[in-house]
């Protein structure tokens, strides 16, 4: 009974606030969203980051000009063999005729047309872990007799994860904005309403009201405003989840299983938590400044 008193005096208090009551769910609204945007695409990319540190390889090539020979190639086998930073069994030796072949697969206009075999013997070197990429490369200087290039992948990978940790800290930026707005949103809104109120809390405390039952109210304004965006938030991001995303990133996903960001409903509960927390410290502070009871 008494809970239901609570609702319904905050319900009132919120259709008697309109524009601002809106103004604060917009608000949380817009800051969920964004965090919500921000664990899956955050998610993701430690996902596909730690992908890609799995699948780079130090790639060896070997000369054409003239052509290494079959001694020169076993023995930079055998000398990344007994490279302690080399992974047991990751060393593939791929030849000039399968090059060719795995070049006609993925671009077949390109080598149609090719009078001979350019493309050189090669290796692809596991190392143990991603970050001895690099210490399996220098590794190789001087370059063997046979070798034409190395290459630890790094240039094009560290680029990448770059990009993506500038998106992160813009997100992150962004979004501790607008839950910082929000919060001061929901605190106005309870404020407006202990204004509009203060003669009705003076004749409650006159008739014996404990200070919890006059808080009550407001307590429940803030978490129903922070609750309210959090749902809406969750609805469009089940929207964009369900027709946007398919139609713009079709492509630009990787189709990897082990790829994948944080499952949607852990998510939606972490926006629903967190709305609900905003809510609440917003008509926290309010409450401890303005309502002296």
């Amino acid at each position: 009974m008494r809970l239901r008193l609570l609702v319904s005096e905050a319900w009132r208090s919120l259709a008697a606030n309109v524009s601002t009551t809106f103004a604060a769910t917009m608000t949380v609204l817009v800051g969920m969203f964004l965090l919500g945007l921000f664990i899956a695409f955050g998610t993701y990319v430690v996902s596909w980051s730690n992908h890609v540190k799995h699948e780079l390889v130090v790639k060896v090539d070997f000369k054409t000009k003239p052509q290494a020979t079959r001694a020169q190639e076993e023995a930079v086998i055998n000398r990344l063999q007994t490279n302690p930073d080399v992974r047991p069994g990751g060393i593939k030796f791929i030849s000039k005729e399968q090059a060719l072949l795995q070049m006609k697969k993925r671009y077949p206009t390109l080598t149609r047309s090719l009078p001979y075999n350019p493309l050189p013997d090669s290796l692809e070197v596991t190392p143990l872990k991603a970050e001895y990429n690099s210490k399996v490369a220098a590794s190789l200087w001087p370059l063997p007799p046979g070798v034409q290039h190395v290459d630890d992948g790094k240039k094009v990978s560290s680029r990448i994860l770059q990009v993506a940790h500038w998106i992160d800290g813009i997100f992150i930026v962004a979004t501790a904005v607008l839950l910082i707005a929000s919060t001061l949103l929901i605190a106005n809104t309870i404020r407006l309403s202990i204004f509009s109120r203060r003669r009705e809390i003076e004749v409650m405390k006159l008739v014996g009201a404990t200070n919890w039952f006059v808080r009550g109210p407001f307590m429940v304004e803030g978490l129903l405003c922070g609750l309210g965006g959090a749902l809406l938030a969750v609805f469009f991001l089940v929207l964009g989840k369900e027709i946007a995303l398919p139609a713009i990133l079709h492509d630009a996903l990787s189709s990897d299983p082990t790829v994948h960001a944080l499952s949607f409903p852990l998510n939606a509960l972490i926006l629903l938590g967190m709305g609900l927390a905003l809510g609440a410290v917003g008509s926290g502070l309010t409450l401890r400044r303005f309502l002296q009871v």
